[in-house]
């Protein structure tokens, strides 16, 4: 849908935003945000843009195949697996999601992984979860090549838009940047989108989300980046920490930059990871690492998710759902020492404080 099909098309400034917090429903009060999960996706297709057919969706998931589909080996097309369309599963799935006691999804399905603004609003409206839409492009591979030698004002003129105006050809305005796509080797394109996004943080207040590459300093170098070009770091997070750095050092260094650490996979339990050669962490190895955080005073700088993206960690599907933070990590939580307001800064507070536009 065109500007022109939608009519005329409201632009909120940045004075209307401020102190307040967006979703695909409008603009919400922060003490209303709740318990909050800051990385999932709802409605998305992370299936590389080469291997989209209906020929590759390969099997069914079935309860013979779905433990061997989340390990990551022997199948050789689970194309079925990356695609999460079906709005009454997923209205299922968050309805479940609410009933643990979860108020608020931040969903980050961004350009190149087919984001669905409508749908999702759709979707908030048949359950009554607070749903955040982010904006921007995914990694290298995912975008156009005509994007690579697309201006850098270009790309933030459009990320602003999608805040102010409305993303992906609707009025449904997003209320987080990201997740803004990295590899390692970061590729000038990539680095080109991130320094578009700097400066559509500048002009809409939003806070924004790292998808870093997979090499441990790679978090670090886009950290460096920002405070070389003097920008703020503190609403900055950089995503998928449990799968990049395993070491308290780099962890820590990483934190004293000022970003905000986000563990993101709770709930991959199994320690091999397909898509690079590392030994992935289980939920009590992520809790480790996030007291290390703490003791360093980083309380503030932490938040948690599980960034669903294949169909086969939905419940639908013999997954953990959207639910398994508050069913089981937040009682393991207690189990290994955390107090109340700990929890509460991590799965409140902390989403509370980035969400809410400055």
């Amino acid at each position: 849908m065109s500007r022109s099909e939608r009519g005329a098309v409201t632009r909120l400034s940045r004075t209307e935003l401020r102190g307040s917090i967006q979703t695909v429903l409008g603009l919400l009060a922060p003490e209303k945000l709740g318990r909050t999960l800051m990385h999932e996706h709802v409605l998305c297709d992370i299936r590389p843009p080469g291997t989209r057919g209906a020929n590759d969706l390969g099997p069914e998931i079935t309860l013979e195949n779905v433990w061997q589909m989340n390990y990551g080996r022997g199948l050789k097309r689970a194309g079925r697996k990356y695609l999460l369309d079906l709005e009454d599963i997923a209205v299922r799935e968050l309805g479940a999601l609410k009933a643990e006691g979860g108020e608020t999804v931040v969903e980050l399905t961004c350009g190149g992984l087919s984001p669905d603004p409508a749908g999702l609003r759709r979707i908030s409206q048949g359950t009554g979860v607070h749903l955040v839409m982010g904006c921007g492009y995914y990694v290298n591979d995912y975008q156009p090549p005509e994007h690579h030698a697309r201006p850098i004002e270009d790309f933030a003129a459009e990320m602003a838009s999608q805040v102010l105006e409305g993303a992906w050809g609707t009025d449904v305005r997003a209320g987080m940047i990201g997740e803004i796509g990295c590899q390692a080797p970061w590729t000038p394109s990539e680095r080109r989108v991130m320094r578009a996004a700097f400066l559509a943080q500048e002009e809409t207040g939003a806070a924004l989300n790292v998808h870093p590459g997979r090499h441990p300093d790679q978090p670090q170098e886009v950290a460096d980046f920002a405070r070389s070009i003097g920008h703020p770091t503190d609403r900055i997070v950089i995503s998928h920490i449990d799968r990049t750095i395993f070491d308290e050092e780099r962890l820590l260094r990483l934190a004293d930059t000022g970003v905000t650490v986000e563990f993101d996979l709770f709930g991959q339990e199994a320690s091999y990871y397909s898509l690079s050669d590392i030994d992935m962490p289980n939920d009590s190895t992520r809790l480790a690492l996030i007291r290390a955080l703490i003791r360093r005073g980083h309380l503030d700088r932490v938040v948690i998710s599980h960034d669903i993206c294949y169909r086969t960690r939905l419940q639908s599907f013999g997954g953990h759902g959207y639910g398994h933070i508050f069913r089981n990590v937040v009682p393991l939580m207690r189990e290994r020492g955390y107090d109340q307001a700990e929890i509460d800064a991590i799965l409140v507070h902390n989403p509370r404080r980035l969400l809410t536009f400055v």
